[in-house]
């Protein structure tokens, strides 16, 4: 069972706005979750893609939080996973519910997510909508179904998200990409897209509002992340991965690919770290 050690400790809390405007806020999104069921039936299905997204945008504002998105591939796609039609798999940290709502906001696409959400008040109707394939973490050997089910989405063109580690972090800290939904796009040749996704408070640092961790409660959660001033969600497309043959490698190169930053921010602490060594060793020797 995937596991994390981000407990309710790692959630900060940072400036916040006034009861009424969170008040304003929740009424925001409240309605656009009421109206958006409605706005489905009534679009053709061609058009069905486009105000998907636009509403993952307005629910998004109405929940305070800004999106911003950063495409680092070497043919850029105007700050969508892949073309329509096409399919993809797409990969990324999981942090709390809103991540479904910010990638949303991306590009509309369908998620590998707890059986249970479809329950959950506010984003179940939506996850419905949303074509969620359901996975149950106490039945994992149901897994293969889910691969299955997964790899056929994909071979007929659809975009499929999911959040590898397989369970929440806290936003600073993060857990391996577990390798098995990768078979889907194995199987099926499927590219899959990497995304980097963090929430950032008014100073750009990064902030942990946005965690759903430990025993944190939906609820809390979400009065949390409603009464948070200037939340923006980063949103990294990194460069397309190829499917190859081997679930295993694909994860791993997905890792390096959505932890490039933070690997690279580690390996110039160690660096630093020896250069401080080395000033104070130079110092300290004998003329």
């Amino acid at each position: 069972m995937p596991s994390s050690p981000c407990v309710a400790g790692c959630v900060q809390h940072s400036a916040q706005v006034g009861v009424l405007r969170a008040g304003v806020r929740a009424a925001g999104a409240l309605s656009v979750l009421a109206a958006y069921p409605f706005a489905h039936i009534v679009t053709p299905p061609s058009r069905r893609s486009g105000v998907q997204r636009r509403f993952a945008g307005m629910l998004l504002r109405s929940c305070g939080i800004r999106l911003r998105v950063v495409d680092r591939r070497p043919v850029q796609g105007r700050s969508q996973f892949a073309p329509p039609g096409t399919g993809v798999l797409v990969a990324c940290g999981h942090i709390g519910w809103a991540d479904i709502i910010v990638l949303a906001s991306v590009q509309p696409l369908a998620f590998v997510a707890r059986a249970d959400l479809i329950d959950w008040p506010l984003l179940g109707r939506l996850a419905r909508i949303m074509r969620v394939v359901p996975i149950e973490r106490e039945r994992l050997r149901r897994l293969p179904e889910v691969v299955q089910q997964v790899g056929q989405r994909l071979a007929a063109g659809e975009r499929i998200g999911f959040f590898p580690e397989g369970t929440t972090w806290c936003g600073r800290a993060y857990g391996k990409l577990r390798p098995a939904i990768f078979q889907a796009a194995v199987d099926t040749g499927t590219p899959v897209q990497p995304v980097r996704l963090r929430y950032l408070d008014p100073h750009g640092n990064r902030s942990t509002v946005a965690g759903f961790v430990g025993d944190d409660t939906l609820i809390g959660s979400v009065v949390r992340v409603l009464r948070a001033r200037g939340l923006t969600a980063e949103v990294v497309l990194a460069p397309v991965e190829p499917a190859g043959d081997d679930r295993i490698d694909l994860a791993r190169r997905c890792e390096r690919a959505v932890r490039a930053e933070e690997l690279s921010d580690a390996a110039h602490a160690v660096l630093a770290a020896a250069g401080r060594q080395l000033t104070r060793a130079a110092v300290r020797a004998p003329v």
